[in-house]
């Protein structure tokens, strides 16, 4: 995966004129309207193997995490994923802006400047969580074939928006896709279509449409389509006009 590796870093260098002073001030405002700590962090799977301390903003109240984790909230609907509403009462004042707007990671950018994480590549879990998942999920773990990331397929949509199914469908595609045949394309193109729905220019997606982009943009589909055998002259003549064959 060294591609991948290249375009992390040539993207967080050329991007470092705008994201360290988004870090730098969304850090004082945290700092300044709820105190110490800015950061939260907590021990998450970034890879099949590896398991490790994520840091992002602190953006709910201090003790949140032992309100509300997989261990005191149960299972509903089949979605052991913890998604918590946006309007969680949580959540701090400053907390829902940088949710709001997409800035909640921008830290675990230091985790891709360090080769523990990608930009693009599905989000780390919880361990608990992702034992949930493995109970009704025996490939749950192909989610982590690479390394996690800061946005990845399942927030084209929205993760309170997709079934465990879904969303494991997608994020092991991409990870599949990248593994036989790494696109940059690919990346780019959920790079930025997170970026444009981050913004309101761009609605989000749906399930299929993802599935859509992971097919379209994947090397994958390239290669078998350049590796397809040659029609048999038999298979040509029955599609030419009767005056050409013979």
């Amino acid at each position: 995966m060294i591609r991948k590796r290249l375009l992390d870093l040539a993207l967080v260098a050329l991007s470092a004129v705008v994201w360290v002073p988004v870090l730098l001030v969304a850090s004082l405002a945290v700092l300044i309207t709820e105190g110490r700590p800015v950061y939260y962090r907590s021990n998450r799977r970034v890879s099949v193997d590896h398991v490790m301390k994520v840091v992002k903003f602190r953006t709910m109240v201090r003790n949140a995490d032992k309100i509300v984790n997989r261990d005191t909230v149960p299972v509903e609907a089949q979605v052991r994923f913890l998604n918590i509403p946006p309007d969680s009462p949580l959540y701090t004042r400053v907390g829902r802006f940088l949710e709001g707007v997409g800035l909640t990671e921008i830290p675990q950018l230091v985790h891709v400047i360090s080769g523990r994480m990608s930009l693009i590549g599905n989000r780390p879990l919880p361990e608990n969580v992702q034992n949930m998942l493995r109970e009704e999920f025996p490939h749950a773990d192909d989610r982590f074939l690479t390394p996690s990331g800061l946005t990845g397929p399942a927030q084209l949509v929205g993760r309170q928006a997709l079934t465990d199914d879904e969303r494991l469908t997608i994020e092991t595609a991409y990870c599949r896709a990248a593994m036989r045949g790494y696109s940059i394309r690919l990346d780019l193109a959920i790079l930025f279509s997170t970026v444009f729905i981050v913004l309101h220019v761009k609605k989000p997606m749906n399930y299929l449409e993802v599935e859509a982009i992971i097919n379209r943009y994947s090397r994958v589909r390239t290669m078998v389509l350049e590796t397809s055998p040659e029609p048999s002259p038999a298979a040509v003549a029955v599609d030419l006009p009767q005056e050409q064959v013979g």
